[in-house]
């Protein structure tokens, strides 16, 4: 039976939402496609911006701009430092990524998979390669069904992919509604670009922020257990 109004569409995060601690490659496949393509080396730069919920292409734009390189030079080439960096992680990611899933959440996804009345995708600022790879790795990318979500490929303004994944799974024409969407990630910025398009948030203390600092979502969780349950209150019909 199909859900009134229409499936929900949960918007996943992947670092410190789904995964933690499986960013040592990520980091190095970036720095490394800096290097080859622009010919800097990333370590000796002071990244001024934290990195957390940023895309590659912004936290590539900035240890760029740190370096010196100019902007117009970093936007002939965003093409090249993405596929370079999506070549390298290929090369560098762990065979299996299976001790990164936070504990629960592969229940969680079976869970929401069995369940008609939601959609899952994914909504990161990583690479769509990098972050397809990466869960393959780990053993849950099947939960994420493929040409759906939204990526740091898609755009470097976090705030963008909301829609853009929206886009994706709606009609041509007709975006999936606001109202029937939920961003779930790790950090302000995924609150923040959820807020940007005016659709809803659970943020999941699993990451680099307390719950205090996440207090802007609509609905704070310590873990996949308590964002079961906070989900199961959102999902349940009027």
């Amino acid at each position: 039976m199909s859900a009134p109004g229409g499936p929900w569409l949960l918007l996943f995060d992947i670092d410190g939402t789904l995964l933690r601690g499986a960013t040592r490659a990520h980091r190095d496949a970036l720095h490394r496609a800096l290097e080859r393509v622009h010919g800097i080396d990333p370590t000796s730069v002071g990244l001024t911006l934290a990195p957390a919920g940023r895309t590659d292409a912004e936290i590539a734009r900035a240890l760029l701009l740190d370096a010196g390189v100019a902007a117009e030079r970093i936007d002939e080439r965003d093409d090249d430092v993405r596929m370079e960096c999506c070549r390298a992680y290929a090369e560098l990611c762990e065979p299996d990524l299976s001790a990164y899933v936070i504990d629960g959440i592969p229940a969680l996804l079976a869970w929401l998979g069995s369940r008609e009345d939601v959609a899952l995708a994914l909504l990161t600022g990583n690479y769509e390669p990098v972050a397809r790879l990466k869960l393959l790795r780990a053993g849950i990318g099947s939960a994420f069904a493929a040409g759906q979500g939204a990526f740091g490929s898609d755009a470097e303004d976090r705030a963008a992919l909301p829609a853009i994944a929206r886009r994706r799974a709606g009609s041509p024409g007709a975006p999936h509604p606001r109202t029937r969407t939920l961003v779930i990630g790790d950090t302000p910025r995924d609150i923040a670009c959820a807020r940007a398009d005016g659709v809803r948030c659970v943020a999941v203390a699993t990451g680099p922020f307390a719950a205090d600092a996440l207090a802007g979502a609509d609905a704070v969780a310590s873990g996949p257990d308590e964002l079961r349950t906070a989900l199961s209150e959102i999902l349940a019909p009027a």
